[in-house]
């Protein structure tokens, strides 16, 4: 029961709960309880956070018996208003920070099944190409309004067209200056895509490639990745991605043992095309947070190296998920394809969306660019855009 309440309007209450330990919010939105060691630790004031909203103080500096004392709304300017003990502070907090922050939500101690994604997450199958998500690279240069819509369908659909670019070397680095920063690798700042006389490797053939994820054999694996045309008159070599959350989903949903497997045991992956390089990673094909949403897909049959982690009794399970798992994204279903021509790219989420191209003929020139990037510039980028 609580302790006592102040009704500051009809629409805002708070109560506090539990000898201080906790408070309840009550609004329009329902009821939100939140800890005081949570709201001390999450405390605004000038002496808890820098101007750069850091922390000044560490959880050691917090009481351990911290609890509120007292609690009061201030409807008009939207604050709400806490006494701390032992310390013998009060701190104001703002009201719709705290909506946007609660943490007891209606689902707290129900267990999401394994395998869910957030709201911003849409999966997707075939049924997207005629609806590809495309911008024109001048225009985001210019328009910040049409660069956060292009980033946000990125995050939404882990991948994104762009066209009207410049046809010229190095000119894939524009699309990282939109939100980020290279990623180097190995491979150097960026690498070339195109047909090579005993190539260190397939990427470099005229040979189609299955749908795959990007070095899976890093740690940390490069999150984005940018491929960009500039020559494109042989025939053939259509790019093509799949949503490997919707994959993944799909298996789910067909044999959710199957789904357990590739999510609890890791695979091995290796590199060792290069004098001097020998690149080993140890992740699990589908991978999942620890409260079961769905944040990686590692797929590259080419970079697969003997899986060891999984026990006996299990590796024949594993292989034949493995199986179905390839089978799913192997299905055209699944696929959506596109040509790029000189001066047109695309980006990537490599954690998510697996690529591919289409086999192309030896006569005529195909040559692509490609680099690295990171997810969190992307992110960054767009938040702050969304907050401006």
């Amino acid at each position: 029961m609580p302790l006592r309440q102040w009704k500051a309007t009809d629409m805002t209450e708070v109560s506090i709960l539990e000898k201080g330990t906790a408070i309840a919010v009550v609004d329009e939105q329902g009821t939100k309880r939140f800890h005081a060691i949570w709201l001390r630790d999450n405390a605004p004031d000038t002496g808890t956070r820098a101007a750069n909203g850091q922390r000044l103080i560490t959880i050691a500096d917090i009481p351990a018996q911290t609890h509120i004392t007292s609690a009061r709304v201030d409807p008009g300017a939207g604050r709400l208003h806490l006494g701390f003990a032992p310390e013998g502070q009060e701190i104001s907090f703002d009201l719709d920070w705290l909506r946007a922050h609660a943490y007891d939500h209606a689902d707290n101690g129900t267990r999401r099944a394994p395998g869910w994604t957030p709201p911003s997450v849409t999966l997707w199958d075939s049924s997207l190409m005629n609806a590809v998500p495309s911008a024109s690279l001048p225009e985001l240069q210019q328009d910040e309004t049409a660069l956060a819509q292009w980033l946000g369908q990125v995050e939404r659909y882990g991948f994104a067209k762009l066209t009207d670019g410049p046809v010229a070397e190095g000119a894939l680095f524009s699309v990282v200056d939109l939100f980020g920063y290279v990623r180097e690798t190995n491979y150097g700042r960026l690498f070339e895509v195109r047909t090579e006389i005993n190539p260190t490797n397939l990427a470099f053939t005229g040979l189609g490639l299955q749908a795959h994820t990007d070095n899976p054999y890093r740690d940390p694996q490069p999150t984005l990745q940018v491929l960009y045309c500039l020559q494109s008159s042989a025939a053939g070599g259509d790019s093509m991605v799949v949503d490997g959350f919707a994959a993944a989903r799909r298996l789910k949903a067909e044999d959710p043992d199957a789904f357990d497997v590739l999510s609890r045991h890791c695979a091995r992956f290796e590199y060792a095309g290069e004098a001097g390089v020998r690149l080993q990673a140890r992740r699990p094909l589908i991978e999942l947070a620890p409260d079961g949403e769905l944040i990686g897909v590692r797929f590259n049959n080419r970079s697969l190296a003997a899986v060891t982690d999984v026990p006996f009794e299990a590796m024949e399970d594993w292989y034949a998920a493995y199986r179905r798992l390839g089978e799913i994204i192997d299905d055209p279903a699944m696929e959506v394809s596109f040509r790029l021509d000189p001066g047109e790219s695309f980006l990537v989420d490599n954690t998510r969306v697996l690529h591919a191209r289409k086999a192309y003929s030896g006569t005529g020139t195909r040559w692509l660019q490609g680099c690295y990037a990171d997810l969190d510039g992307l992110r960054s980028r767009l938040a702050a855009l969304r907050a401006a």
